[in-house]
């Protein structure tokens, strides 16, 4: 048996995602998971993806990654339409948010992608507190002994008003709205200007060639914005999010300890003393981040040359702090505009409207450390949101994909305030008019929800991969605030923020939840249920049919068994596997078996690999027993009371609500979840009952969709399992030739299959004692024969065979990467009435990237399982032949793929979550099973759910 060539191993590998684990560079923190097709030039195939895009511009925030934008909103206006225009070459940090929120929203709702599954474990949530910056303002006297050294040391910043600030913020935004920065700016005029106003200048000549370039300018800023113990360091997760309420809260709003890690009891004039410095952070960021566009532009056009060597001390000294204030630059560059106005008049008349009031609280206090009194006189820096519109359709589109209650009347009042939000928000103004009492209770807004919602606070937080975050809301908060703004940095803060701003304004949501909100959490409303996809429930439920998934929410039409609208908080713990590998001994570190546990040729030695080393994986084929056919149905999901029996039934008036000035905020107690199904054998019509508890905080991931070779034909002896012959030429061999729908899988990724049915059956077994079973089962699909003590590496769950049978062509699921040109949709399987065996498999050889490689028309198709009665050559009308679909229908649609899901679904993720098994979830028509179970060795996970 000849060997296999390198040019043999690609063509047979074509079409199969690689997965691979690699450093960025140099100080830039753990490495960066990614799939990639290395053996495909093909577009349709390079671009396949396992996660969907973001659908629309106002969330483009979401993620610091390079990304496109999926926007459905066909109407912008001004100000959006000028920001699409080809600008010139920015700078990117390298440094995002961990996990990426691009990949955090899986083709299977309720799942991530590869990257963000193996960034999870070392998530930005994971960091420890910054210290000295517990409260919201208040500081240690290190601080402010820091700070103090920053103003008056020779090389550092120079004394500035909060005027100055201003008028700098209003040119750099101009600045950075210039076609060509580079070209308009000399460095020299740039030099004097930062050094004249706003830095001292260097002590020592930098550069001796140029002193004034702008390298010499970037070292300073870099200098002063690394220095340790004096800015925010917004890598952590909950000052991205409190950056909007350092902005805009008033002194009322901080005066409750909720049990926050960041304070907010806070005096007005330490909050005012810590708002001038975060504008001075601002400020500083967007001057380093203008002139690093500049050389970044001038390098692409010729005109600057960058030295590695300054590229290696950039990347040394600016530390997170750094980076991540330049991510808060862009953000406020994109989408704030501050003007000066004149001071507002007293007999100004009131704006109406929830957006209206929003934008006439937006303030904050001027005069650095000084209390601001009401007669206030002189020019009014106002803030102007860029995008307002755009942020408001971006809520309305997202309440409409979650199909929000009443969505129509709630959006047309949204549309009526849209014009009075544009008009700009004063920033130096007086404080905003002291809240009422009962707004004053709502005005604390996150805590950790471990436990009941009002309990002390633990002395340190124990790590968590996501942060459990509760909020108090009121009308027009600071959350509305951030997200109308636009003002938002890269995570999952946005979820929170959408969420927050859609209840926040709809009046009577708040008066039948309640002001407590836990946003990792969920909540019954108008008979429907709403889920983070924090929450375990959340996560299982989104794979029933009919649920909805949009930005890090779940809506649901399953509600917990005898509960009102209301909150509730879902009691879980982490696997045990999970809560150990987190951090320096999380899975992503292992750059070398990542790869390795995940190669295309297994533990092959690439000189010397056979076609006999591999074999046609599958999960569907029974020598012994066919299993049954079974009807799957939700009976109920069922939240028990904290210290109750399973028994007790939680009372409906537990619901949260409202508060009034003389009550005090409703507890969001935390419930055990379980569900339960009724399964009903349909050969025997029997019935039984399942119930699971949702006690693991598992996750899921979307096996990342594959297209199969269209260069090889692979041939299979019926008395052997592996790989016997692959043939190249193009011209075949005797036999049969008929289409196969995956890739060969190298013969020491050893799996077992099981049949939902039988694992259901085998409940009680852990999931080492069903990979042990391997050597013994009767339908092991891999080695022949098994070693003496053999253990199978995966599990793969076969929840195809005896199901119902697939849905509509329209609701088949696609990779929306693959909408340029088409869908790679694989076809029905058959299954045989009397032998199941393999005789051969051939790969047609004339299938081009924009039709689907396995249903040309002068090819029949079918199952690995099912070739009896296939014609060589047979055409596409013959049996197993799947008809070309039109391009209109190779078109991904997103709210097609959406519709896919049913209870069977659901159960064996319940499963999962009882069990504590993470899984990756392989669906056949989008995938093959042999690149499912390598990215689960990628991943070191050993459950793979093969549903249809």
């Amino acid at each position: 048996m000849a060997t296999l060539s390198d040019s043999d191993i690609e063509k047979l590998f074509s079409g199969a995602p690689q997965y691979f684990d690699r450093a960025e560079g140099h100080y830039t923190g753990a490495p960066h998971p990614s799939v990639a097709f290395p053996w495909d030039e093909e577009l349709g195939i390079r671009d396949l993806t396992d996660h969907t895009q973001i659908e629309d511009r106002a969330w483009t925030c979401a993620s610091a990654w390079p990304h496109i934008t999926r926007d459905i909103q066909p109407d912008r206006s001004t100000a959006q339409r000028a920001s699409e225009k080809k600008r010139c070459a920015h700078f990117y940090p390298r440094c995002r948010e961990r996990p990426s929120m691009l990949s955090m929203g899986g083709l299977e709702k309720g799942s991530m992608g590869f990257q963000a599954a193996l960034e999870l474990n070392v998530a930005d949530a994971l960091k420890e507190d910054q210290w000295g910056f517990e409260s919201l303002a208040s500081r240690p006297h290190a601080i402010v002994e820091a700070r103090q050294r920053m103003l008056t040391s020779r090389d550092r910043l120079r004394h500035m008003d909060e005027t100055l600030i201003f008028e700098q913020l209003i040119k750099n935004g101009k600045r950075y709205s210039e076609q060509h920065p580079h070209q308009l700016r000399l460095s020299s005029e740039l030099y004097n200007e930062l050094f004249l106003h706003i830095l001292h200048p260097p002590t020592k000549v930098i550069d001796h060639r140029d002193p004034h370039s702008l390298s010499v300018q970037i070292a300073a800023l870099v200098k002063v914005l690394a220095a340790p113990n004096v800015w925010i360091d917004f890598s952590l997760v909950e000052w991205r999010i409190r950056l909007g309420q350092l902005l805009w809260g008033t002194p009322d709003e901080d005066q409750v300890d909720d049990g926050a890690s960041i304070k907010t009891a806070d005096p007005v004039s330490d909050v005012t003393e810590e708002r001038y410095w975060l504008l001075l952070q601002i400020l500083l960021a967007c001057e380093l981040l203008v002139r690093l566009d500049a050389i970044t532009e001038g390098d692409e056009l010729g005109i600057e040359s960058i030295n590695p060597a300054e590229i290696h001390k950039f990347e040394k000294d600016a530390n997170t702090t750094v980076k991540w204030s330049l991510h808060l630059a862009r953000a406020w560059l994109e989408n704030i505009e501050i003007v000066k106005t004149d001071p507002p008049s007293p007999e100004e008349e009131k704006p109406v409207g929830w957006l209206a009031t929003l934008t006439k609280r937006m303030s904050i206090a001027r005069d650095h450390g000084i209390h601001h009194h009401k007669d206030h006189h002189g020019p009014v820096y106002a803030i102007r949101g860029r995008h307002v519109e755009r942020q408001v359709l971006g809520l309305q589109h997202f309440a409409t994909r979650l199909r929000w209650p009443d969505i129509n009347v709630y959006g047309s009042k949204i549309s009526e305030n849209c014009r009075a939000v544009t008009e700009g928000t004063q920033l130096n103004t007086p404080l905003a008019s002291p809240l009422s009492k009962a707004e004053s209770h709502l005005s604390s807004y996150f805590t950790f929800t471990g436990h009941d919602l009002h309990r002390p606070a633990a002395p340190k937080r124990e790590p968590s991969r996501r942060r459990m975050i509760s909020a108090a809301l009121h009308s027009a908060g600071w959350l509305s605030k951030s997200y109308v703004s636009g003002l938002m940095l890269p995570g999952d803060g946005i979820c929170h923020f959408l969420m927050a701003t859609l209840l926040e304004n709809d009046p009577e949501a708040m008066a039948r939840l309640g002001t407590m909100a836990n946003l990792c959490g969920g909540f019954v409303y108008s008979g429907k249920s709403f889920w983070s996809t924090s929450c375990i429930v959340g996560r299982v439920l989104a794979a029933g049919k009919g649920s909805a998934e949009c930005m890090g929410w779940i809506s649901s039409d399953i509600t917990p068994h005898g509960f009102g609208d209301g909150w509730v908080n879902v009691e879980v713990e982490e696997p045990a596997e999970d809560a150990l590998g987190i951090n320096q001994k999380a899975r992503i570190w292992a750059k070398l078996a990542v790869e390795r546990e995940s190669n295309v040729l297994g533990d092959a030695d690439p000189s010397s690999v056979l076609p006999a080393d591999f074999i046609i994986p599958f999960e569907n084929v029974y020598r012994d027993k066919t299993p049954p056919t079974l009807l799957i149905e939700l009976d109920a999901l069922k939240l028990w009371a904290p210290g109750d029996s399973i028994h007790t039934t939680p009372a409906e008036d537990s619901a949260a609500t409202p508060f009034s000035e003389l009550s005090n905020p409703a507890q969001i107690r935390t419930y055990p979840a379980e569900i339960s199904f009724t399964v009903t054998d349909l050969d025997t019509y029997k019935t039984y009952q399942h119930t699971y508890s949702l006690a693991k905080d598992v996750n899921f991931v979307t096996a990342h969709p594959c297209a199969p070779s269209s260069h090889v034909k692979i041939l299979r002896s019926p008395s052997s399992p592996t790989i016997q012959q692959v043939d190249l030429s193009g011209r075949g061999a005797a036999g049969k030739a008929v289409s196969v729908v995956g890739h060969p899988l190298h013969k020491s990724y050893t799996y077992t299959a099981l049949h939902l049915s039988e694992l259901m059956a085998k409940k009680e077994l852990s999931l080492e004692a069903l990979l042990d079973e391997y050597s013994s089962a009767a339908h092991r699909p891999s080695l022949t024969p098994p070693s003496a003590k053999s253990a199978a590496k995966f599990l793969v769950i076969d929840c195809i065979t005896g199901f119902q049978s697939l849905p509509q062509e329209h609701e088949i699921p696609l990779s929306p990467a693959v909408s340029r040109q088409g869908s790679y949709s694989f076809p029905t399987p058959r299954r045989s009435s009397t032998n199941n065996s393999i005789n051969n498999v051939n790969c047609n050889n004339h299938h081009t990237p924009d039709s689907s490689p396995i249903t040309a028309p002068e090819t029949g198709c079918a199952s690995p399982t099912t070739l009896e009665g296939v014609k060589e050559g047979g055409g596409g009308g013959g049996a197993g032949g799947v008809n070309v679909e039109s391009a209109s229908k190779k078109m991904h649609s997103e709210t097609r793929r959406r519709q896919f899901g049913s209870d069977m679904e659901i159960l064996v993720r319940a499963f999962c979550a009882e069990k504590g098994w993470n899984a990756l979830i392989s669906r056949r028509r989008r995938g093959c099973l042999a690149c499912a179970i390598r990215e689960a060795g990628a991943l070191g996970w050993k459950v793979i759910i093969r549903v249809d």
